[in-house]
């Protein structure tokens, strides 16, 4: 059978496995019976399944940046017909990791242009500087808000506890022993700041009587979807991550997450946090903070006031200090608490400069009570390959 290309209507880039797999099975849901196809590619995979997949027709292509280019430069998809973009995780995308490849997909391959499709761009955090590279991809955009960008929901409380480094463990273990003696059976997701972290952290875990798997950069594809299953079913009830799990990962019933390691960027936290209190559902966010977490103390104070959580006074003690400014700038070069999340449409700002502006009015549609500060808008960060 000689090689056909694929030449899809809708593209949905996201910049994890998981992630894609996860839009994947719910595009399936909404497109059940209508003759609508949908097909997903990512790396870590064998790429042979996918182009059967392919082979079939797709109108809907689900992709990781990374596959992508491999599939076009194979010439086993082509973008020409393309009239829907998305972008998940925009700011994720648009960041160092990624930038090349999706500028290389949307600009220098047979993408229609800007005015010949419709792109849309969803996150939870967009950074001014990440509005502005996404305004290459845009023409005429509306920027929505709905409810307060880097601000976390109501539903969710968030304790933050002073732990000393060498205590960390312990601390943990208490929560769990509080945790389980409610008699009821909840999972709780850990986060950790590296790989080493999560497998050491783990295994003390399970040594320790309390069944725990982990997801993290070197776990191969199976291992990721098995520790995914796992910890959904309540199997191992504990998940300890590193950050690539907060970015978009819908995990029903995670009622507890604990921030173990505290990430360098407050944007980080609000996602890592996001992934409890969902649907509607409350949950709870336990961050254990020390002295390596200072630069983190103003824009983590601000967060919980926005959010009508109690702020301890020891926290507000750190964040008032001036060497520890509002930062946790971190690797993804942002800085600040809420005000600096891209809430607002950056055209807006007297500040902007001139392409912003001119590539499309000041529309900007604002929700919730919070007078038009939003998280998921259209507009536009940086996992390296590692996870494509």
């Amino acid at each position: 059978m000689g090689m056909r290309t694929a030449y899809p209507s809708a593209l949905i880039l996201s910049p994890t496995r998981e992630l894609s797999m996860q839009i994947h099975e719910e595009a399936r849901k909404f497109s059940y019976q209508t003759g609508v196809r949908v097909v997903v590619a990512y790396g870590g995979a064998p790429i042979t399944q996918q182009l059967r997949e392919l082979e079939r027709g797709v109108d809907i292509l689900v992709a990781t940046p990374g596959r992508l280019v491999d599939l076009l430069e194979r010439a086993r998809v082509s973008l020409q017909s393309i009239r829907y973009l998305a972008l998940d995780e925009a700011d994720r995308m648009l960041d160092m990791g990624f930038e090349p490849q999706v500028r290389r997909i949307v600009e220098q391959m047979d993408m229609p242009l800007p005015g010949a499709r419709q792109t849309m761009l969803f996150s939870a955090t967009f950074p001014k500087e990440i509005q502005k590279m996404a305004s290459d991809f845009l023409d005429n955009y509306i920027f929505l808000a709905v409810g307060r960008v880097g601000s976390s929901t109501d539903l969710i409380a968030q304790r933050v506890e002073f732990v000393q480094e060498a205590d960390k463990r312990s601390h943990l273990m208490d929560l769990l022993h509080a945790q389980r003696d409610t008699g009821k059976q909840t999972l709780t997701l850990v986060f950790v700041e590296t790989k080493r972290g999560a497998d050491s952290l783990e295994s003390w875990l399970c040594m320790n009587g309390f069944p725990a798997t982990s997801i993290h950069g070197d776990r191969n594809q199976q291992e990721r979807e098995y520790a995914l299953r796992s910890f959904k079913s309540g199997q191992t009830p504990i998940l300890v991550a590193t950050d690539v799990a907060a970015r978009g990962l819908d995990i029903p019933h995670v009622a507890h997450v604990v921030n173990f390691d505290l990430p360098n960027d407050i944007d980080d936290y609000v996602h890592r946090i996001g992934r409890t209190g969902r649907a509607g559902k409350s949950g709870l966010a336990t961050a254990f903070f020390n002295d390596n977490n200072s630069s983190l103390a103003r824009s983590l104070a601000d967060l919980m006031q926005e959010s009508n959580q109690e702020v301890p006074a020891w926290l507000l003690r750190y964040a008032a200090r001036p060497s520890y400014g509002g930062g946790g700038g971190g690797r993804n070069r942002r800085s600040g608490g809420g005000s600096r999340f891209g809430g607002r449409d950056f055209r807006n700002d007297s500040s902007s400069f001139g392409k912003g502006g001119s590539r499309g009015g000041g529309d900007y549609y604002g929700g919730g009570s919070s007078g038009g500060y939003g998280g998921g808008g259209h507009g536009g960060a940086g996992a390296p390959s590692a996870w494509d």
